[in-house]
């Protein structure tokens, strides 16, 4: 979602979106897993959260609060939680990985930043950015409210709205050596931003987009195929054509 990203009113209009999809499927979803990168920039305090988007948090809260399972996969834009998301909200935070079963399958979950290598320099900073001691330094060295604005600032000097070719290549490997050598029979990712399903003799790779700007999602069912949707603003709409399959394999 990289909320936070745009103008007040964009982001007021993708708020409202993501809640009307949710709603939408309230009553039917057994789970919500969130990919990453909800918020363009995302650092927490002690005592301290970034203020903004609480009807999507208090969303959230109603689905817990009812007992439907919602995780929370960081990104590479909202890694720095210190347990807000847990304690009020009931959100299961994950800082690298999901693995369980999802509908019947035996799945992988990871927002995808540690499989990119389309920037040489991000494996060495990745590292720095997860550390607890250079995290807590950040927050100590600035002010609550110049610590948020420099990352701010930082995200959108550096973040690209252009799909990378390179990073949806990377992305690709790194889901096909999963598959291979696990027992998992799924691999879903985000990071990219370019929604697909890739299917092949050792399983599914999903990634499933970004809602900011194609207001994309995927939804798992027992005995079905993983599908992509589109929220058009009153349903959801199967976005298959963005499928890519070996001619070879053939899928339900």
């Amino acid at each position: 979602m990289h909320f936070g990203r745009g103008s007040a009113a964009s982001e007021r209009e993708k708020e409202a979106a993501l809640v009307g999809c949710l709603r939408a499927h309230a009553g039917h979803a057994e789970r919500l897993v969130l990919m990453g990168d909800v918020f363009d920039t995302y650092i927490e305090y002690r005592t301290l959260v970034p203020k903004g988007f609480a009807r999507f948090k208090g969303l959230l809260a109603e689905w817990t609060d009812r007992g439907v399972p919602v995780t929370y996969l960081t990104g590479n834009h909202d890694l720095w939680h210190r347990g807000y998301f847990e304690r009020e909200l009931g959100v299961e935070v994950v800082p690298t990985r999901w693995t369980g079963r999802l509908a019947g399958r035996r799945a992988v979950l990871t927002h995808g930043d540690a499989y990119d290598s389309s920037d040489p320099l991000y494996p060495w900073i990745r590292p720095l950015l997860r550390s607890r001691a250079v995290t807590d330094l950040y927050r100590r060295a600035l002010p609550a409210g110049g610590a948020l604005a420099l990352a701010q600032a930082f995200n959108q000097r550096f973040h690209e709205e252009q799909i990378e070719p390179k990073r949806v290549q990377a992305l690709h490997r790194a889901a096909r050596r999963m598959l291979r050598r696990t027992s998992a029979q799924l691999v879903v990712m985000g990071h990219s931003h370019q929604p697909e399903r890739r299917v092949g003799p050792a399983g599914t790779y999903l990634n499933t987009g970004a809602w900011h700007t194609g207001r994309t999602f995927a939804r798992l069912s027992p005995g079905n195929a993983p599908r992509l949707f589109r929220w058009n603003g009153t349903r959801a709409v199967g976005i298959e054509a963005l499928e890519h399959r070996p001619s070879h394999v053939r899928t339900s």
